[in-house]
């Protein structure tokens, strides 16, 4: 609840039998419709009784009622300019609806007024660090905390400002002693997390992420900072774990992502078998399928999958070549051509794969094409291959002796 101060001095100067008695009883017991009932009336009586009107945005405060308690609250300083009680909830106000360029001059102007108060200071950050004034911020919130050190808002004010300004060593602390301070503001230690794998400091972030094995956000991060370390023994528990706790598609994923990485393709087709039935469309489960299948030597299932996969994005080069590649090793040579003569339209032909369009003409006994294709693949190679230059030198000796008969 906002500050309650002034709402007390009132009720001790009122009997007991005054409506405005009975509506801050009503916001005592927190029956904020009942005080929002006879508030209203009271400042429809009297629209220039900045109490009631004090009362009313308070209880519609409680009732989440923000646009029309703000409206009253702007009435009450109108009618009592200055009032910090006033200035103070409707900052916060603002604050909560993201409004800091309303917010900032009527907490700097309560901080001013209350100087010994940390609370003032403190949602003035949370307007500075929303307005973009990270220096203002910091300054805000540090002033809180020399006031109120146990301020845990402050301390994960400060610990966010810090990050803004790319200070994640720094920021860490703030950010542990706002946990410390209060257990419900723990999960935000997993920003800090990600900050701290976003600066390359993957080892601090391991171990913060650790803190939260029953997060299943944690985990699947977790199991990213272990594979861009080049561990992924240690991902695929991570990600099992995120699996088991939040069986969503993104995880399941990183799951096979996983797997492959350590070398378990038997264990990831399942699941991207799985994944691929239930999106067909989906380009990268193609082409994550099908190498599964090229790395099991099924070359005709990896071609049928890339060309699939080439079907849902027909400018992927990389499709198209991984479907070039897996058709030519399968012997199904129409169909490698027909994807090699896709890559000619794109204009993205490489020396490979002329390599492969004058193998398979030269299998179809297509000798001139056949020919054609070896002596480009010379000219671009340029020692690239030496294997595959020998073979073509070889082919074409031949083939020029075929050709001139």
């Amino acid at each position: 609840m906002f500050a309650l101060l002034f709402l007390a001095a009132y009720l001790s100067a009122v009997p007991s039998a005054d409506p405005h008695s009975a509506g801050l009883q009503a916001l005592d017991h927190q029956d904020y419709a009942q005080a929002e009932q006879i508030f209203s009336k009271l400042a429809e009586a009297d629209p220039k009784d900045y109490v009631a009107l004090f009362n009313l945005a308070l209880a519609e405060t409680a009732l989440k009622k923000n646009t029309d308690a703000a409206g009253h609250y702007k009435q009450v300083l109108n009618l009592k300019p200055g009032l910090y009680e006033a200035e103070l909830n409707l900052g916060i106000l603002d604050v909560h609806n993201r409004q800091p360029s309303e917010a900032v001059p009527l907490l700097r102007d309560a901080a001013k007024q209350k100087p010994n108060q940390a609370r003032p200071q403190r949602y003035l950050g949370d307007a500075l660090l929303q307005s973009g004034d990270l220096d203002g911020a910091s300054g805000a919130f540090r002033a809180a905390l020399g006031l109120d050190p146990k301020l845990a808002a402050a301390e994960l004010g400060l610990g966010q400002t810090l990050l803004r300004q790319n200070k994640p060593e720094e920021a860490l602390p703030h950010y542990r002693n706002a946990a410390n301070l209060d257990s419900n503001l723990k999960s935000y230690l997993l920003e800090a997390a990600v900050a701290l794998s976003k600066a390359n400091h993957a080892e601090d972030a391991i171990a913060l992420l650790k803190e939260f094995p029953e997060n299943a956000g944690a985990r699947e991060e977790l199991g990213r900072l272990y594979l861009s370390v080049n561990r992924p023994a240690d991902a695929v528990p991570e990600f099992q774990a995120a699996v088991a706790i939040s069986p969503t598609p993104a995880n399941q994923l990183a799951l096979a992502t996983a797997y492959l990485r350590n070398h378990q393709p038997d264990a990831a087709a399942p699941i991207l078998e799985r994944a691929l039935s239930s999106n067909p469309k989906d380009y990268d489960l193609r082409m994550a399928v099908g190498r599964i299948y090229r790395d099991k030597h099924d070359y005709a299932a990896a071609a049928g999958q890339f060309a699939a996969a080439a079907a849902i994005k027909p400018d992927a080069v990389e499709a198209w070549n991984e479907a070039a590649n897996a058709s030519v090793l399968s012997e199904q040579y129409p169909q490698a051509l027909a994807a090699l003569d896709r890559i000619h339209t794109l204009n993205a032909d490489s020396a490979g794969d002329f390599y492969y369009r004058a193998i398979i003409l030269d299998k179809l006994h297509k000798v001139k094409p056949a020919l054609a294709s070896y002596q480009k693949f010379l000219a671009m190679s340029q020692g690239k291959f030496p294997d595959q230059e020998f073979i073509a030198r070889q082919r074409s000796r031949i083939l020029e002796k075929e050709a001139n008969r």
